[in-house]
């Protein structure tokens, strides 16, 4: 095997959407045979584009570039090569800059690719924003979206054109303005049928500031012994 890039490297994982299906329908000896065949097709494209296989698992390949744009041709080229076949491959593209060790890749990049790739379809292609900055040319923004393991919402772009469904993230990030607390604003919240005044503590974002903390119940007029709020 090649030297594995270093420093800040692009990594691509693939994985056939439907898998388990797909062997079902076509019986075990087909389905090995396209398998074989989706790998042969796949690592001709990136190899063309200057990709080294890390690893390999079932139906899944690791691979990482040393240039984004590479990558992205590479993604390209293999889903174009799939496309008339019976496999239909997601594929997750982002830019770190890992470790690497005896055993390969280590760092949070190789498993925030990893869910990228996992939350696109068949015949997909999806990029991190690190990976879309440094790719030089324009991809489809798709929002922000919240990942498995991942703490933070990630922004992922589409690489080429087609319709796909919603992704599979773990929901689609929603980054709602709250009107701004004001000091010692009094905050009425409607709890049942009658409004009544609660105790809260709460940042602009927090939980009970969405929950309880509308701008609907924000009231300028006092009402009898409110509970001052702190936001």
């Amino acid at each position: 095997m090649r030297a594995l890039p270093s420093g800040t490297v692009t990594f691509l994982f693939t994985d056939i959407e439907g898998s388990t299906a797909l062997l079902h329908e076509l019986g075990a000896e087909a389905y090995a045979e396209v398998l074989a065949e989706h790998r042969r097709v796949l690592r001709k494209a990136f190899a063309a584009d200057a990709g080294v296989e890390v690893d390999t698992q079932g139906d899944a390949l690791f691979v990482a570039f040393g240039r984004v744009k590479d990558a992205l041709a590479a993604a390209t080229a293999g889903q174009a090569a799939l496309a008339e076949g019976p496999v239909r491959v997601r594929v997750g593209i982002h830019t770190g800059e890992p470790l690497v060790s005896e055993d390969g890749y280590v760092g949070v990049d190789v498993h925030r690719a990893a869910r990228i790739m996992a939350a696109g379809h068949g015949g997909q292609v999806l990029v991190s924003e690190t990976a879309q900055r440094l790719a030089e040319r324009d991809l489809r923004d798709l929002g922000l979206r919240r990942l498995k393991d991942m703490s933070a919402p990630q922004r992922l772009y589409q690489a080429g054109a087609g319709g796909f469904p919603p992704l599979k993230s773990l929901n689609q990030t929603n980054l709602t303005s709250y009107p701004p607390c004001q000091p010692l604003a009094r905050c009425f919240c409607r709890c049942g049928p009658s409004l009544r005044a609660r105790s809260r503590f709460c940042s602009p974002t927090s939980k009970a500031r969405r929950a309880c903390c509308t701008s609907s119940d924000l009231k300028a007029t006092p009402q009898p012994s409110p509970s001052i709020v702190v936001c």
